[in-house]
This record gives structure tokens, C-alpha cells and sequence, in this order.
């Protein structure tokens, strides 16, 4: 296999994982749902094995997913779904969240849209263009938080 490859099966492979971990399947239900064997998922997650069409038509099903999430860093689709609503650092900094972090950022995030929701759109530009450290801090310093 030469690098070309190796990257493009590497690139869908984290898709892949990226669409497993977004619909919090563990690889062993994934593979269960699909009637593949974890290590099969690992390998296709690591890019080390490649599925074939009816395995990636049967993943897209699975993981609610559109094909072109799972190829688009191989494929200019236009419009890829983790660049328009999530950033990728972001997302590679979450996967390595324990479950533990990740239902604190949950909170949080529930707790920023509901603050959201009760600005007006001028108070959110303002405050989008302030430093959010401070609010950062403030939240994990609540009596109600356990870290």
C-alpha cells in the first residue's frame, strides 16, 4: 500500500471513528450491529483495513451518517459536516476526553446554549469578542461542578 493510500484510509478511518464516537457506540456494539468483529472495527477506524461497499453502506446506516462525512477529507464535497459545525481540533481534543470530561463538557455546553438563548443577538457579539477564559474559570470553580 503507498502513502497515498495508507492517508486516505487513515483519513476515513477517523471518520469513522469520529461517527461511532458521536452516536457514543462503543467498537464492540458497532460491530455487533453490523455482524463485524471489534478488531474489524479498530482496523477500519486505525486504516488498516478498507470495507467494502456494503460495509460502508451498512456504517453510514448504523452511525446515521452521510457518506460524504466519511469521505470528506478524501472527496471535495462542498460542505463537510465536521468543518461546518464542529472544528477539528476540537473534535480530536474531545475523542481523547474519558466519558467522565466528556459528560462535564455536555453540561456545559447545555448551560451555553441556555445562557445563549437569553441574550440578544448584540450581547452574544459582544461577549463572543471578549476572552472566554474568565467564563471558563467561573464554571469550574461553581460549588456544583465536581471535577
Amino acid at each position: 500500500m503507498n502513502s497515498t493510500e495508507r492517508d486516505l484510509r487513515k483519513s476515513i478511518g477517523r471518520n469513522i471513528k469520529i461517527a461511532r464516537t458521536k452516536t457514543k457506540f462503543t467498537q464492540e456494539r458497532l460491530a455487533e450491529k453490523l455482524q463485524l468483529s471489534s478488531r474489524y472495527i479498530s482496523q477500519l477506524e486505525r486504516g488498516i483495513a478498507f470495507g467494502s461497499a456494503t460495509t460502508i453502506v451498512n456504517l453510514c446506516k448504523t452511525l446515521n451518517i452521510d457518506s460524504n462525512f466519511l469521505f470528506q477529507d478524501v472527496i471535495d464535497c462542498g460542505d463537510p459536516f465536521s468543518t461546518k459545525y464542529v472544528d477539528d481540533n476540537f473534535l480530536r481534543d474531545y475523542l481523547q476526553l474519558n466519558e467522565y470530561h466528556k459528560s462535564i463538557l455536555g453540561y456545559i455546553a447545555k448551560d451555553l446554549i441556555r445562557a445563549q438563548s437569553k441574550l440578544t443577538e448584540e450581547e452574544i457579539k459582544k461577549k463572543a469578542s471578549a476572552s472566554p477564559r474568565g467564563d471558563a474559570k467561573k464554571y469550574y470553580n461553581r460549588k456544583d461542578v465536581i471535577l
